[in-house]
Formats: structure tokens, sequence, C-alpha cells
């Protein structure tokens, strides 16, 4: 295991109702006048917005409103949430919504304390040292951004998406109420499952020797999606099985299964093309790129891929030939996939071949980067071209 530091200091306010109670945590952690950041409809229609506002009133906290987050955030909506935020002399950024919305938020609070363009930060021009306090009130159980460092932000000039992790991104809250993501359609719902697994392969796929402890917590959340999934989208309703996958998803990405070890992130690479470009939902990129990616690199550690086949999908150790054993665990993940509703190929997905150039081209040069990506394993150009053509 490798020398670690880890910081988590996230308040989560976990069950039924607990929406109701977000001007009380605004203002234990400081806020006095809140951006209350969200998307479309839903959180208009459903009156959760309603809700927490009627939340801050009662606490005498004033706020301003900025919707409008699609999937996959968007940079110039970020600018104009920085330049709302100084001019309102804002102090708390409340996100209500998902991964996107909680992303954006964080953007919008780290460039409010910035003089130059918050790109900086994504582009690794700058480190984010400070950045305004985040609330999030999560819809959906997918990014797990609602207690992690990070945020994903799509730059409209050139369409670069590109992440960044800070510490200082970590919200100071974040509520979580299983109820208010049954309306979710079955789809999106998959797509978050999806995602979830994905944060969670993204770290089991390491070099690190040695991490017994983290390989096996990342194993039975793996198992926890492998059960719950199903059982949710037959009944949208099971508050249960989603109280399950929302905790699942927080844990699969405030890293606390990732400590200690290297990681890989190379098919959040290879998918981020994919929704940058198509504006597809992320976990059905992921769902496409991940087998693809996974075949690939299979033989830089068969036993790898070998040891989740047969403790998470109960494939049959073949001892002789432990690459067949690694093979069916990676068909097995894809399969499952596939039953709950996910896509499978590029045509699915609705991407095109004739496009891959151009993906490698901004995955690999796009935005300053050097010709690879790395993670598990270094992949140049040509391995990406071949990595995209596998998911025609």
């Amino acid at each position: 295991m490798d020398n670690f530091t880890f910081y988590s200091p996230t308040y989560f306010v976990f069950g039924k109702d607990t929406e109701n109670a977000a001007g009380e945590y605004v203002k234990k952690f400081g806020g006095s006048k809140v951006l209350i950041h969200y998307g479309g409809g839903s959180v208009v229609r459903s009156g959760l917005l309603d809700r927490v506002k009627k939340s801050l009133e009662k606490e005498g906290i004033s706020y301003k409103e900025l919707g409008g987050v699609k999937p996959n955030p968007r940079s110039g909506l970020v600018y104009e949430g920085i330049k709302l935020c100084k001019e309102e002399k804002i102090d708390f950024v409340l996100a209500v919504g998902g991964g996107s919305t909680i992303d954006s938020s964080k953007a919008i609070a780290a460039g409010t304390l910035y003089d130059g363009d918050f790109w900086d930060f994504y582009q690794g021009k700058e480190r984010i040292k400070e950045a305004l306090p985040v609330g999030t009130i999560l819809t959906i159980a997918a990014a797990g951004s609602e207690g992690s460092p990070d945020s994903v932000i799509t730059k409209e000039e050139g369409m670069f998406k590109r992440g960044v992790g800070s510490d200082a991104l970590r919200p100071k809250f974040s509520i979580l109420n299983p109820a208010l993501t049954q309306t979710l359609p079955a789809y999106q719902t998959a797509a978050g499952v999806t995602d979830i697994m994905a944060h969670l392969y993204e770290r089991y796929l390491t070099n690190t020797k040695d991490v017994e402890v983290t390989d096996r917590m990342i194993e039975a959340l793996l198992l926890t999606m492998k059960h719950e999934a199903p059982r949710v989208i037959e009944d949208p309703n099971n508050y249960e099985a989603r109280a399950n996958i929302m905790w699942a998803g927080m844990m699969a990405h405030n890293n606390s299964c990732g400590v200690g070890r290297s990681q890989d992130w190379n098919s959040h690479n290879i998918e981020h093309e994919l929704s940058a470009v198509y504006d597809c939902a992320h976990g059905a990129g992921l769902a496409v790129t991940m087998p693809a990616v996974f075949s690939y690199v299979m033989n830089h550690d068969v036993m790898r891929f070998a040891k989740v086949a047969t403790r998470v999908w109960g494939c049959q150790m073949d001892f002789d030939h432990p690459e067949v054993t690694a093979k069916e665990g990676i068909k097995a993940f894809q399969n499952f996939l596939i039953s709950i509703g996910m896509p499978k190929n590029f045509e699915e997905l609705g991407a095109k071949e004739e496009d891959i150039p151009k993906l490698v081209e901004v995955l690999c040069r796009g935005d300053g980067r050097n010709g690879t990506i790395s993670g598990f394993v270094t992949l140049n150009e040509d391995d990406c071209t071949k990595i995209y053509k596998m998911m025609v």
C-alpha cells in the first residue's frame, strides 16, 4: 500500500424529507447569501426547488437562482455563475440536482475566488487553493460529486471535457434523500449505476500491490450494485434499493476506496470525448467504453481481472488459463450492463466510426495533452484508436 493522505469533511444528511432542512445546514456552515444552482424542469415540477427556497427563507437566508445546467455541464453557464456570484457577493453555493449541477457549482465556487479564467484549473495551469463553500441536495445517484473533491466541465470552445480535483471543492454538507430519485426514468437510473461501477473499476485497476482492504471494499460495493440495480429497475419505488445505491455512489467516489493505491481513469478519459461530442449520458458512454478498454489492457495484469471475475461475477477460476476467467468476467460485466438497459456499441450510443480520428486527436492532443493518456496502462494514439474501433 502506498503512503496517502485522506481528507473527507462532508457532513451527510441522509433520509426522507431531509431537503427541508437545507436552510439549517447552509446557516450551520456560514452561508448568508446563497446561489441556488440547478438544472431544468424536474427540480421545479417536483416542488423540490420551492421546498429548498422555503427552507432558506425560514432561516432568514437570502438567495439568487441560476438554473439551466445540462448533462455534461458547460463552461458558459459557469462563467455566468461566477459573474453573478461576484456581483451579488454570494458567499455559499447550493447545488440542487445531480452530478452535473454539483460539478458546475464547484466550478463556480472556485472561479468566484479566482482573478483569472476558471478554465486554468481544468487545464492544469493553476491549482485550486480556495473556493466558496458548496452544499448539495442530490437528485440522482451516479457521479458521486456530493462527496468528492472532483468536478468535470466541458469547454464549449473546442468541446474539451476535462476534470479537476481539490479538497477545497469537497461539499460542506450533502443532503441525500433516496426518495428524490424515485421519479427518474429507468435509463437514467441505469446510467447512474454504470457510472458508480465505473468509479469502482477505475480504482480497482491498480498497479499497487497488497491493497486487499480497498480491493474488498470495492468488490463489496460492486456486489451491492449487482444486487440492487435490477431491483430498482423492476420497481422504481423501491426506496431501500435506491438508498443502498445512493450511499454506494457516494462511497464509490469520495476516494475511501482509492487511498493508498494507483488508479486508472483511462475509461473515463476515453468516454469523455464521446459525451462531449454526442452529448450522450456519461454512464451510457461508459457502458460501451469499459468492456473495450478492459479487453484491450487485460493482459497487463490478467490475475487482477480474473480476481474480480471470480469474486464479483461468480466466474469459475481457470488456474491453467486465467485469461479465460478474465475474459468471462469482462463479458459478465458487459452483459449485466446490457440487462439493465445500457447500450453495447457505437450504433446504440449514437456515435459514428468516421469520427474516431477526431475523437483520438482531441483525447490525446487536445488542450495541451502530449499524445498519451496514463493510468493502469499508458495508452498512445494508436491504442486509443484501436479501443474506439472495438466499440463499433
